[in-house]
């Protein structure tokens, strides 16, 4: 059974300016896929790197952000796991009203965008109160069989097939309304079939057990105070760094054909640590780098409210019920759009911040989960 090591936990700077840069890369890639509205309507303006700009997108965000957020969502349970420890105290049935409370923001947030993360993280985040409980190395045990990605190893050894057709239809049902519904229409969609998708869509990529394998890994890692700056920690994130980076450049020229259900999933992972064992490593390195990320940290302070705020804006700006500029723009006009939210959710952190020691559901949510405790 793990013990705390009974050391301070202080706040993560560079946690934040990663939360930052998850959050952040989440907008502009809803708004290249204009917040999951793939139309066959002609697209009114586009532009002829707009093909080029998407691939690049794909490539930089596309499961990698949501990937950064789970290693942090477990980084965040580690720490307050572990104080409640050092308190002598368990976090065990505050972890799981957390995560109820958690399901309930997504539960909103679904109403907005069909593609939420925060139901899903919910559920698996209860697997985390186990987990918890186990030493270290059955915990490395379980995070390498989830990252070989076994679903997908099954799938190519015993042939079956993911049911592809119910997983499109659903798409097409929630396509219709964000395209042509109401807005009441477009709500009652998301929260109906939504959830729905989103599970079938994450087994069919691979996603359902790199999620939980990423929320391990940050707990692991959490233990393992590697996200701080000491003993030899920068070195260990500097081999990381070389191990994923030659990887991932050696699978990108790699044809991944047949094997393509499997070899996706895991070429995502290594493209996740070699962004975060990059940021980590530079931010560690750089005074420069450091200061620039900074105002980041401030943006991942406040990840879930810019979550949440970001399906509300971004819904509004490409559904049918609201600007209707799913058919308007093309994927390059989108990233533009995208920039502009993430700019003027920046400018609502500073403004927020100039008041208040937390983001707005940040504050809710701590309040929430310390309920008649004092904490």
């Amino acid at each position: 059974m793990y013990q705390s090591k009974l050391l301070p936990n202080a706040r993560i700077d560079v946690a934040d300016a990663l939360r930052g840069i998850a959050v952040a890369g989440i907008i502009l890639f809803h708004s290249v896929e204009h917040f999951n509205i793939f139309t066959q309507e002609p697209i009114a303006h586009t532009l002829s790197c707009d093909l080029l700009v998407e691939d690049i997108m794909a490539w930089i965000l596309s499961g990698k952000m949501y990937g950064i957020f789970a290693m942090l969502f477990g980084l965040s349970f580690f720490i307050m796991n572990d104080n409640q420890q050092q308190k002598g105290r368990s976090f065990s049935l505050r972890f799981a009203w957390r995560m109820i409370l958690l399901f309930l923001f997504g539960v909103v947030n679904m109403a907005f965008y069909d593609g939420d993360i925060l139901m899903i993280y919910a559920m698996f985040g209860l697997l985390m109160i186990p987990i918890s409980y186990l030493p270290s190395a059955a915990v490395w045990c379980i995070i390498g069989v989830l990252a070989v990605q076994p679903i997908e190893i099954y799938r190519l050894v015993s042939g079956w097939e993911f049911d592809t057709d119910s997983l499109w239809a659903l798409a097409g049902v929630v396509g219709e309304a964000h395209q042509h519904g109401t807005f009441w229409e477009n709500t009652i969609s998301n929260l109906r079939y939504g959830l729905e998708f989103d599970l079938k869509y994450f087994v069919w990529s691979g996603r359902l057990t790199q999620i939980l394998c990423l929320f391990i890994l940050g707990m692991q890692l959490g233990r393992q105070r590697l996200f701080y700056n000491e003993g030899n920690n920068l070195k260990i994130w500097h081999i990381i760094l070389a191990i994923s980076s030659a990887v991932s450049i050696t699978l990108s020229f790699f044809d991944f054909g047949a094997i393509a259900v499997w070899l996706k999933p895991v070429y995502c992972l290594f493209i996740i640590m070699m962004i975060t064992s990059g940021v980590v490593s530079c931010w560690y390195a750089f005074d420069r780098f450091r200061k620039v990320l900074n105002h980041l940290c401030i943006f991942g302070r406040m990840s879930l409210t810019n979550y949440l705020l970001q399906s509300i804006i971004g819904s509004f700006i490409f559904c049918g019920y609201g600007l209707s500029f799913y058919n308007k723009v093309g994927v390059t006009y989108a990233v533009l759009i995208g920039l502009l939210m993430v700019v003027c959710q920046y400018i609502f952190c500073r403004i927020w911040f100039r008041n208040h020691q937390r983001g707005l559901l940040e504050g809710l949510w701590r309040k929430a989960t310390w309920i008649n405790i004092g904490g």
